[in-house]
């Protein structure tokens, strides 16, 4: 595959994301310009839960999504909190939310609070919008607790499992998306993976296409089933679709 191939299906699989901490209205209005580009357009937009309106209708009458996150980013422990952000930011109108799994709880040995808080958000969102867990990989840690979160998410009710928040040292690796994709694969169920921050040229993008590719089969990774998280890759993915400079080549990690 060419890289104007492989960026052009990285960026209709891209949910662009704006999760600053000086997010405006008028960045908001940008980033859902740069979603409805004619070269994607991009699978969704990831936006703070008081920018979710805003967004809807600037993607009026597009295919664009409108996802948004919760109990975000520290993966608090508040069941009821969290439930009653989910149904505002659904009653705004996201059609995605991307959820903290309360990581901590998993890593003192406490699963069933993990647990508890994905079902009783599964049960906010309904099956026609969909549902994406962050396990925070890279303070997980370890490849066993990042499979036990990744089963826990799945057997929960998770649509899709995601590596991070983007807001801690360690972001997206491959190898915690490795150990995300065969937990998914032996899972048999019909569950995406969203590899999340950090991901910034094709290269990047090539890599978890890749694994995607080699562990669920070349047919799999769809925007349906597979989604980037990032807002600096954009540009990288436009200049390779052009053939311009300034995207590192596909084949360099």
């Amino acid at each position: 595959m060419s890289d104007a191939s492989l960026a052009q299906r990285a960026l209709r699989c891209l949910d662009l994301t704006d999760l600053t901490d000086n997010c405006t209205d008028q960045a908001i209005d940008a980033l859902c310009a740069k979603a409805l580009d004619p070269r994607g357009p991009v699978a969704a937009v990831c936006v703070w839960p008081q920018f979710v309106g805003r967004a809807r209708e600037a993607l009026r009458g597009s295919p664009v999504r409108v996802a948004t996150v919760v109990n975000f980013p520290a993966g608090g422990e508040d069941v009821e909190r969290v439930t009653d952000d989910v149904r505002e930011a659904l009653s705004d109108g996201a059609n995605e939310v991307d959820l903290v799994l309360p990581y901590e709880a998993l890593r003192r040995g406490d699963r069933a609070v993990a647990s508890d808080m994905v079902e009783a958000v599964r049960e906010v969102v309904d099956q026609g919008r969909t549902l994406k867990v962050i396990l925070e990989t890279g303070m997980l840690a370890e490849p066993a607790l990042i499979a036990e979160a990744s089963r826990l998410a799945i057997e929960a009710g998770a649509d899709f499992i995601k590596t991070s928040t983007g807001k801690t040292p360690v972001s997206a690796t491959p190898q915690a998306a490795e150990i995300m994709l065969h937990a998914i694969r032996d899972s048999g169920r019909p569950v995406g993976l969203k590899p999340s921050g950090g991901i910034r040229t094709l290269a990047d993008a090539k890599t978890y296409l890749d694994l995607a590719d080699r562990i669920m089969g070349p047919d799999w990774a769809t925007p349906k089933t597979f989604r980037i998280g990032a807002s600096s890759v954009f540009d990288a993915l436009i200049a390779a679709i052009e053939g311009r400079a300034g995207s590192a080549p596909a084949g360099v990690y």
